[in-house]
């Protein structure tokens, strides 16, 4: 893993290492492919390795900790291939997920919407029926990396006059089908993740459905454990905690000499807690109540480490110390690391449900 990392990654721009989940590199993707380590777990029949999911863990770790820039395929791989795998139908399945494997595919989540973000069962995208076809109709926001996807699962409403979370259903929807319209939405950094989406009369043939009509509630609420349980959760912030500690050995000082200490402690914490996740689906069991602590921890972790290196060190954010560069880029990009995956607030509730709380 290292030495493919060497190969690609060259560090030129420091920036780049931070939150690198979210940075999409084609190419990187393509080798990644070529060498195996996209589809890890999936079955070879679909292009897959059938290696444990603590082998995934330790490829993911290696990418992260390294700042790799596996953005463009990261969806794919992290949830929409197990998702199609589990629910899709078999034409879809052939159709997607070997391409995704090969790390040529790549996916978007269509959950939040103008008026239903943390309150996902309030979806009003619709998908009504059309002899043996679907028509979706409606508006997501906030969908990362539409604009490179080629497919998004989406969470919809398919039983007219249905509330809160019945009624819903998943769809996998080509980026390209007719009556989708893709628009930017930029970032305080300048820089282009997030994006809506818009379907005007989208045609979806029947296989377009995953799992059963009405079940989608239950089967979003299934992905959404794959997508809080891994280690990009307290990662994110990873590149400016190396970078502080390069900076420590030319500044020595008791305070940098705590605040590292302290960073390092609870890195290596949430590294032990997320790997215990691993464990448990390596062993067939769903982690879903420790996977959303995992997520509530390391997003308040990864989020505060920009605030805490500020007040411990004069730099100047605009560079052109690495360490500056790095700071002043996260300084923007943190305060959105507690709503991605669910605000802080609807995991807290989660969490209290799974402890009997409430």
């Amino acid at each position: 893993m290292r030495a493919l990392i060497a190969e690609h990654v060259d560090g030129s721009d420091p920036r780049a290492l931070a939150n690198s989940w979210a940075v999409p590199n084609v190419a990187f993707s393509h080798a990644l492919g070529a060498a195996g380590l996209i589809g890890m777990t999936w079955p070879k029949e679909y292009g897959g390795h059938d290696r444990s999911p603590l082998e995934r863990y330790v490829v993911l770790e290696e990418l992260l900790a390294a700042g790799a820039p596996v953005g463009a395929h990261w969806i794919s791989d992290r949830q929409t291939g197990a998702l199609l795998l589990r629910y899709g139908h078999e034409e879809e399945k052939r159709r997607w997920v070997p391409g995704m494997a090969e790390g040529k595919i790549y996916a978007c989540i269509g959950l939040s919407e103008p008026n239903a973000g943390s309150d996902l069962a309030s979806v009003r995208t619709t998908a009504r029926r059309d002899g043996d076809d679907w028509i979706i109709e409606g508006q997501k926001v906030w969908t990362t990396n539409a604009h490179h996807a080629h497919v998004m699962i989406a969470l919809v409403r398919s039983e007219p006059g249905s509330e809160r979370n019945a009624g819903l259903s998943q769809f996998l929807i080509p980026m390209d089908a007719p009556g989708v319209t893709i628009r930017p939405i930029i970032d305080l950094t300048g820089g282009h993740d997030f994006n809506e989406v818009f379907f005007e009369s989208v045609r979806l043939p029947g296989t377009a459905l995953i799992g059963v009509e009405g079940d989608g509630w239950r089967q979003v609420t299934a992905e959404l454990s794959l997508e809080r349980s891994g280690p990009e959760r307290y990662l994110s912030s990873t590149a400016l905690l190396l970078q502080l500690i390069d900076y420590a050995r030319t500044h020595p000082s008791d305070t940098l000499t705590a605040l590292v200490a302290r960073l390092a402690a609870e890195t290596w914490t949430l590294r032990l807690m997320s790997a215990s996740v691993a464990n448990k689906i390596a062993r067939g069991e769903d982690p879903a109540l420790e996977a959303t602590m995992v997520k509530d921890l390391g997003n308040t972790f990864e989020q505060a480490m920009p605030e805490l290196v500020q007040a411990a060190v004069e730099v100047d954010p605009a560079g052109p110390e690495p360490l500056g560069l790095v700071l002043g880029h996260l300084l923007q990009l943190s305060p959105s690391f507690s709503l991605r995956g669910g605000t802080r607030e609807i995991l807290k509730g989660i969490i209290a449900r799974g402890l009997g709380l409430r």
